[in-house]
């Protein structure tokens, strides 16, 4: 099915979509309208010059109607017929359709159709996730401003990545501290189109309470930002594994970021309209647990940018899974936090599980 061997989709159609054919006709209907990620319409000036371009709109219609063409081959069995083209453009519907990342506006996001059309149901329980859920902010660092996503798990405490706590953090033998002349912080706004707000809510990183050993995770003291808000109370950590955990429907929270790794960057910039750094909903399903390595793997569209992510079930939206990276075209990678319910560091950080 075409030559590409990089592609930054994890699962394939088939695997996504009940019904090729629907979603190929779907996708057909809605080639020559514009269907805004958001209800609210934004100054031109303040739109992305992709977002208001002709040229973008007719490459991002050239693909997706190359992409509704190969599923209407997967669907009668001609793979052996389909060209790079519509290999790409599948993939492009994937990401659009079947794991979309939702722009989040307001700490709420917009009316989703087809599969993901559940997750208007679950909307309230959704931006209470979506709020507790922030973008790692650094100052003094020599090259970055901003380096992953972080989550509320204690009264007083988010979890992020080892390799994100790594760029301000060190360990001095007995401990860890702050790199000399850096600190951080958790701002849980960052939204796309979202105007600079008096008192943002911030949380200032106080302490690093740990940086555990042997998985991708680091604990963190935080409090409210002088002027701030209170802290919310925590998310809920799941301390037990669901029964059917391959399959089960998921979501992640974060921040992704522009990844110069993805197949054809230019033709993927155009057609995701170049907005990157800013809060997301990003649905999925797990695909795999491996206990014995302390991973649970997931296909929800994420990019850099989104270490340290939560993964959500979509049932009792409780933290599965603390996600800490992912292969193109073979899945995304997570820490069980339900594996971890005995783990020392974890009862120290007085996490919430549940």
């Amino acid at each position: 099915m075409g030559s590409r061997s990089r592609s930054p989709v994890a699962t394939g159609p088939e695997q996504v979509f009940t019904d090729l054919r629907e979603v190929a006709q779907r996708v057909r209907e809605g080639l020559w309208q514009e269907v805004p990620e958001s209800s609210e319409e934004l100054p031109a000036e303040e739109q992305p010059s992709g977002q208001i371009s002709q040229f973008a709109q007719q490459e991002r219609d050239r693909v997706l109607s190359a992409g509704a063409d190969g599923l209407e081959k997967l669907a009668e069995g001609r793979e052996d017929e389909i060209s790079d083209d519509e290999s790409f453009g599948m993939e492009a519907i994937v990401l659009l359709e079947g794991r979309p990342a939702i722009l989040v506006q307001n700490q709420d996001f917009a009316p989703q159709d087809g599969d993901w059309a559940v997750l208007d149901g679950h909307r309230a329980e959704i931006r209470e996730s979506i709020a507790r859920v922030g973008r790692v902010e650094v100052s003094g660092h020599a090259s970055l401003d901003w380096i992953g996503t972080a989550f509320l798990v204690g009264p007083d405490t988010v979890m992020t990545n080892r390799h994100v706590a790594a760029e301000f953090a060190r360990g001095d033998g007995t401990g860890w501290t702050f790199q000399q002349g850096m600190s951080a912080r958790i701002d849980v706004a960052e939204e796309y189109g979202a105007l600079p707000a008096i008192s943002e809510p911030a949380y200032e990183i106080t302490e690093v309470i740990g940086i555990h050993p042997d998985v991708d995770m680091a604990l963190l003291r935080v409090a409210p930002a002088a002027g701030g808000t209170t802290l919310p109370t925590p998310l809920a950590v799941a301390a037990d594994a669901p029964a059917d955990l391959p399959g089960r429907p998921v979501y992640c929270v974060g921040y992704p970021a522009y990844d110069g790794r993805r197949n054809e960057p230019e033709s993927m910039r155009r057609i995701f309209m170049d907005i990157y750094n800013v809060k997301r909903l990003q649905p999925g399903t797990t695909t795999e647990l491996r206990p014995e390595q302390t991973v649970m793997m997931h296909d929800c569209s994420t990019l850099g940018g989104n270490s340290g992510s939560p993964v959500f079930d979509l049932t009792d939206h409780r933290v599965l899974g603390l996600h800490f990276g992912g292969r193109y075209g073979f899945g995304n990678y997570a820490v069980p936090l339900f594996q971890m319910v005995d783990d020392p560091l974890l009862h120290r950080a007085d996490v919430n599980f549940v």
